[in-house]
């Protein structure tokens, strides 16, 4: 309440009208959030002797404009969340205050459009109308979503409605939720890796490193390594924080040449996850370390690449012996043709030569009284009407060697295309592999 009569700076006047009229008016803007209310003192005071006066108080009470939208207490909500929370769980509550009275300062709250990665927030995400309370509608997973920022708005009920916004930072508090994995040597069961050990190895050898990852942050992700079990326990050691698996003594021929170790990672979490790798250890000898060192094929495609060389190989050798099988096909047939030529050459004129009719003779299986097939050369004059014979000459020298050749032809004609139809098989077999 302001006493006009306390400070002279008020914002009204007494304004003349008529005689002995006045009217009271303001002389500037009035803010009721400022002040709601002026208590004016008002004395009339005559001219007399002695003067006389009288005093009138006049309250003045400022209605309500909806002049000020809501403001937040704060200028940034940030809120914390521990993961695989409950369905329905209060993460916080924001609050905006609103100088107006009545309606005009009734605030509602509401979540702009947004999304949480692929979901939207409504999705996740509930405020309270009413009072502001944010809420967690579904489980949230640390690995996947670490922190998401929701706009909310505050809006007054006058009329036009003011409003103002502010961002709220929801932060995904790490639990630990997952076990430590395995990156090497790959716990794979149908492929074990083996690690190979000189014999003359001393104390200190580097065998190998077991690496491991969680999926946690903070402690929950810090992993320590231990030996859980191993063949000869006292022959190896294993780095607690580094993973290293390294001989603690020289080897001695006692020692079996398969070691079998188990090495345990654990996380430091609470309560704390863990994870086990089984590493084989082959003890040899005569390996030096710069062949250990060297990379190692796979079985797999070492095989393969074998396999490919070896049809290669035989494609190469079939192909040569079918050539070579052609050539000397077509070295005979030549051959016969010239050997033929040559003994029929001095009489040309008088007799004709078929050399199929030898062929076939030379062919013929024994069923006479003779010891062995003969060729016999018909030989015929010219004109003979009668076509009577003149002689019968045994060829008995040309028979061993046509046989011979023949035999060969149909032996290389066979091998032939007996290598054709493997050659076949083979480039089938390629494409198929």
């Amino acid at each position: 309440m302001k006493d006009m009569n306390d400070n002279d700076n008020v914002p009204f006047a007494l304004k003349s009208t008529l005689k002995n009229y006045y009217e009271l008016v303001t002389q500037k803007l009035l803010d009721r959030e400022k002040v709601p209310e002026y208590s004016i003192i008002i004395t009339a005071t005559d001219r007399g002797t002695p003067r006389l006066t009288s005093v009138r108080i006049i309250r003045v009470q400022l209605s309500d404009i909806n002049d000020n939208p809501p403001v937040f207490n704060e200028s940034l909500y940030v809120m914390y969340l521990k993961e695989n929370n409950p369905p329905g769980l209060l993460i916080g509550t924001v609050h905006a205050a609103d100088l107006d009275t009545e309606q005009n300062a009734k605030v509602t709250y509401t979540a702009l459009p947004g999304n949480i990665g692929d979901l939207p927030f409504s999705s996740s995400i509930s405020i309270n109308a009413e009072n502001g309370n944010v809420y967690a509608l579904q489980s949230l997973d640390y690995e996947q979503t670490r922190d998401f920022q929701v706009a909310l708005r505050a809006a007054d009920g006058g009329s036009p409605p003011l409003s103002s916004e502010v961002i709220v930072r929801v932060v995904i508090i790490d639990e630990n939720d997952n076990a430590p994995f395995i990156l090497y040597p790959l716990q794979n069961n149908s492929a074990p890796a083996n690690d190979l050990v000189p014999r003359s190895a001393e104390a200190g050898y580097l065998v190998t490193k077991v690496v491991a990852v969680d999926g946690d942050s903070g402690q929950n992700s810090w992993l320590s390594y231990q030996l859980l079990k191993a063949t000869d326990p006292g022959l190896f050691a294993v780095g607690l924080q580094t993973g290293e698996v390294k001989t603690s003594r020289a080897i001695t021929s006692p020692d079996s040449v398969k070691q079998k170790l188990i090495v345990l990672v654990r996380d430091n979490g609470e309560p704390p996850r863990s994870t086990t790798s089984t590493l084989n250890v082959l003890l040899v000898d005569g390996f030096s370390d710069a062949y250990m060192q060297s990379l190692d094929v796979p079985q797999e495609e070492e095989q393969q690449d074998t396999l490919t060389l070896y049809l290669v190989i035989s494609l190469t050798f079939i192909s040569f012996l079918f050539l070579v099988s052609v050539v000397t096909i077509i070295a005979i047939r030549l051959y016969k043709t010239r050997q033929c030529r040559e003994r029929h050459a001095p009489s040309s004129r008088n007799f004709d030569c078929d050399s199929n009719f030898v062929t076939n003779s030379a062919d013929m299986s024994v069923t006479g009284t003779l010891p062995q097939s003969y060729c016999y050369e018909v030989c015929l004059t010219t004109g003979s009407g009668t076509r009577e014979f003149k002689f019968l000459r045994p060829l008995v020298p040309s028979v061993p060697l046509t046989s011979t050749i023949r035999n060969v032809e149909k032996y290389f004609i066979v091998q032939g295309t007996f290598l054709f139809i493997v050659q076949c098989i083979v480039q089938i077999l390629i494409c198929v592999g």
